[in-house]
């Protein structure tokens, strides 16, 4: 989530600060809401909001609930945390269906918010939720309005009514309520409008919005923000609340690298809740927005339950108990490894997936650097191989290897680290799918929970322990960090070239350190 993404290390780093400190005094506590106080007003969050919101953090965190805490500065990152959800809106809000179909729903904002893009997604969204929506052309000013609707219309696989060609030409008001005529007639049970916007806020839009409204009744009016908007989004957002009184508010491009913070302020300042947050191009990148769950990523606390929502769309439970057998008795092949990796790749951006376990802010350079097109190379490599050699890779010997590395536009090279890797992955996968514990390479055996060190160290004296007349060298190796036989490193996928083997000159700092020099 880049839009929040200065926020989220500003308030990280503050919070960071604060964890050294045993007690909180007074002079902590300001300080914290000063800086957090800056952060907020840095990422275009609205004056108002800023000085409601950490007045009341200012005065929670004074009271007795830090205090009598164990830990202050957790409590004070759970008061934060908690009117952060409260300026998001505080609870999740759904759409609400109509008793008697078709549910009518109406888009409004400027041009260029994403109204259309939206709509496309919202169709695509409902259809899999086993509704048939319908798509109703009403931008019939903005220059090849109605054809980017078609166009997003097949995409989504959900029906259009477009009867004027826009451009200027044609009725809104009047197409908005045959459209929704068409969708009773048609026994479509969601009807989307999509009406026009302006490259400002005018009384012309106001007008065309409202009677739009008066003529359909929509069940619910949604209005669409561009997250990168800045401080004029407040200003937007009470123009469209006075001229056409919307009922939920949509966060769009909530992906790009704008600081965003404006629309924070939209929920409190309107009193309207944030329905959903578009998060992507694709049309699958639509979220429901949870106020708590976003104020999480925001703190960098990540949000679990969103990732497990979308693991469980992707993948299919009767597959997962297929592969856990196969683990179970060691009949998980590449073929199985490239089903995975399909199913992995429905869930959408890995960085983004990444993005979302706690903590994972601090490690935004190695987010940045990943590579998501190594899981197509790591596709690409196993697609060469035939169909016997994906179920046994034993057989694959130097000539074969070049055959792949050249059907996969890769070197024999990361033909032999995804093997390599792979090999290793079962390993560890078989061990735990029978309840052991598995043996992490580079990092030695993992000991059974209350080992003692001096049945540790009696260990590594016996046929495991290395005999090297180099003191730092046995150290090392019994360490499990061996220098005659370093594993390859790279990414998860064995992709990306391997680590050299420690020099002279490391091998001399290791002596240092264990006072030998």
């Amino acid at each position: 989530m880049a839009t929040f993404g200065t926020l989220s290390d500003r308030l990280t780093e503050t919070f960071r600060n604060l964890r050294t400190k045993g007690k909180l005094t007074p002079a902590d506590v300001d300080g914290t809401v000063r800086e957090i106080r800056r952060a907020l007003l840095d990422a275009d969050v609205a004056l108002v909001v800023v000085k409601d919101f950490t007045a009341k953090v200012r005065e929670r965190a004074l009271g007795d609930e830090v205090n009598r805490a164990l830990n202050p500065a957790q409590q004070v990152v759970q008061i934060v945390n908690e009117e952060l959800v409260a300026i998001l809106g505080g609870e999740q809000r759904r759409l609400e269906f109509a008793k008697n179909p078709p549910t009518v729903i109406m888009l409004a904002g400027l041009q260029g918010s994403g109204k259309t893009t939206f709509a496309g997604k919202l169709a695509k969204q409902l259809e899999g939720e086993g509704h048939t929506p319908l798509l109703v052309a009403a931008d019939l000013q903005r220059p090849n309005a109605v054809n980017q609707l078609q166009v997003v219309a097949e995409r989504a696989g959900a029906a259009i009514y477009a009867p004027e060609p826009g451009n200027g030409v044609g009725d809104p008001v009047r197409v908005s309520k045959d459209g929704v005529e068409h969708a009773r007639r048609h026994q479509h049970d969601v009807v989307i409008i999509d009406t026009a916007g302006r490259l400002g806020v005018d009384a012309e839009l106001m007008k065309q919005a409202s009677d739009i409204r008066k003529a359909t009744s929509p069940d619910e009016v949604l209005f669409v923000i561009d997250a990168m908007i800045g401080q004029d989004a407040v200003n937007t957002a009470k123009a469209f609340q006075e001229g056409v009184d919307f009922t939920g508010v949509v966060l769009s491009k909530l992906d790009g690298d704008a600081r965003g913070g404006a629309a924070l302020s939209v929920a409190s300042v309107t009193g309207r809740p944030i329905i959903f947050a578009s998060t992507g191009e694709n049309l699958e990148d639509l979220e429901p927005f949870h106020p708590d769950r976003m104020a999480s990523r925001i703190l960098d606390l990540g949000d679990i339950l969103t990732l497990i929502e979308q693991a469980q769309q992707a993948f299919d439970e009767e597959e997962a108990m297929k592969v856990a057998e196969k683990l179970a008795n060691e009949a998980f092949t590449l073929e199985d490894f490239l089903d995975q990796l399909q199913q992995m790749k429905k869930m959408g951006s890995m960085k983004k997936m990444l993005g979302m376990l706690p903590g994972m802010g601090q490690m935004k350079q190695q987010l940045d650097d990943f590579d998501e097109r190594e899981i197509d190379r790591t596709e690409a490599i196993i697609r060469s191989m035939t169909p016997g050699e994906r179920r046994n890779p034993k057989v694959l010997n130097g000539s074969r290897r070049l055959r792949i590395a050249n059907g996969s536009g890769m070197t024999v090279t990361d033909v032999n680290q995804l093997v390599q890797r792979f090999e290793q992955a079962a390993k560890m996968m078989k061990t735990v799918a029978r309840g052991g514990t598995p043996q992490i390479p580079g990092m030695g055996p993992m000991g059974k929970p209350g080992a003692s060190a001096k049945r540790g160290k009696k260990g590594a004296k016996g046929k495991g322990g290395s005999r090297s007349g180099n003191p730092a060298k046995r150290a090392a190796e019994n360490a499990g960090v061996t220098t005659a036989n370093t594993n390859p490193t790279g990414s998860g996928f064995g992709l990306g070239g391997g680590q050299a083997a420690p020099s002279e000159a490391d091998l001399a700092e290791i002596q240092k350190l264990f006072g030998k020099g």
